[in-house]
């Protein structure tokens, strides 16, 4: 789910319900625990061409909505290329009603690197697709699952691609824990409190001594157009993360970071920031631009993405994850 919601509208929301207030955000972060200076160790080079190759590998098993055998397979293949990587691999399966009335068995994957370093970061994207084009005009076509090249298969190729690299030359003053989180847009329109399910499951069951000092979540960042603007929440919940990644970008002059303001946009960071754990959203929620959708439609397919797109996401997210502490 990604709802874009207008100014006024959030503002009566936030004001008219406490309990959707922010957390306060710590201060400060634990210290890092390191055996050598960050910046003593050279940041990988994020290979584009390899992160669009895993997007393409999810989007060959077709939609992978919950139920379907895309999302059965895909859930393989993405265990699997993940076991390669890190130290430990850990899947979190739940089941939910679907509007059938039929069980759903859903699944969230979580991915330890460096699992001895008590200073970890936190990494978030959501792998299944939508099971309904409910964007698309036609009525027939609103009926049909979408491939979900960007909502969905783009951010795990990201996160893909940095796995390879944790594993490859692990980074000395952090660890990185990846979640995929499941039945993220599994929920009619209008069924809000539907969206969301991985992400509120695993903030419901939260594994013991799990405590990231922030979280980044990755969501629609693979548009050829791509332009990441500051989300709102995110600047509510964890502004000093958001100054960290774009002043990351500034110093790499990746141009895909704007900073212009996105509006709130309900996504998984959510369920974690109300947990405790201060994470935020990149997400380019105009796709391809303001006027002109594919979000939830049928257009949501591999040539519209581009590596240039995952490379300028993963980029920045290898300078933030090697220069910690630096």
């Amino acid at each position: 789910m990604k709802h874009a919601f207008s100014l006024l509208l959030l503002f009566l929301l936030l004001t008219g319900c406490m309990k959707e207030n922010p957390k306060p955000v710590p201060e400060n972060p634990p210290a890092a625990q390191a055996t050598a200076k960050p910046a003593d160790i050279p940041v990988p080079a994020f290979d584009g061409a390899r992160a669009y190759a895993y997007l393409t590998a999810q989007t060959d098993f077709g939609p992978r909505a919950p139920g379907s055998d895309g999302h059965r397979n895909c859930l393989g293949y993405l265990s699997n290329e993940l076991s390669q990587y890190a130290d430990a691999v850990n899947l979190q399966p739940f089941t939910v009603a679907g509007y059938d009335g039929k069980e759903l068995h859903m699944t969230n994957i979580i991915a330890s690197f460096h699992p001895e370093a008590r200073t970890r970061i936190l990494l978030v994207a959501h792998w299944d697709t939508r099971p309904w084009a409910d964007q698309e005009e036609s009525p027939a076509r609103a009926k049909l699952p979408i491939l979900g090249a960007n909502d969905g298969a783009s951010g795990v190729a990201v996160l893909l691609e940095i796995a390879r690299h944790l594993k490859a030359s692990p980074p000395a003053a952090v660890g990185v824990d990846m979640l995929l989180t499941d039945g993220e847009d599994y929920a009619k329109e209008g069924h809000d409190q539907d969206y969301l399910r991985g992400a509120k499951y695993f903030a419901e069951h939260i594994p013991a001594g799990f405590q990231p000092i922030f979280g980044i979540l990755l969501d629609m960042v693979g548009d050829k157009r791509l332009e990441l603007m500051k989300e709102r929440y995110s600047l509510s919940y964890a502004p000093d993360v958001v100054e960290q990644v774009w002043s990351a970008a500034k110093a790499l002059n990746v141009v895909q970071f704007s900073d212009k303001l996105q509006n709130y946009v309900t996504d998984d960071h959510l369920p974690l920031n109300k947990a405790g754990i201060k994470t935020i959203d990149l997400i380019d929620f105009d796709y391809p631009d303001e006027t002109n959708r594919y979000w939830h439609t049928l257009e949501d397919t591999p040539d519209k993405c581009s590596g240039e797109s995952l490379e300028a996401v993963g980029k920045v997210l290898l300078y933030v994850i090697y220069k910690q502490g630096a």
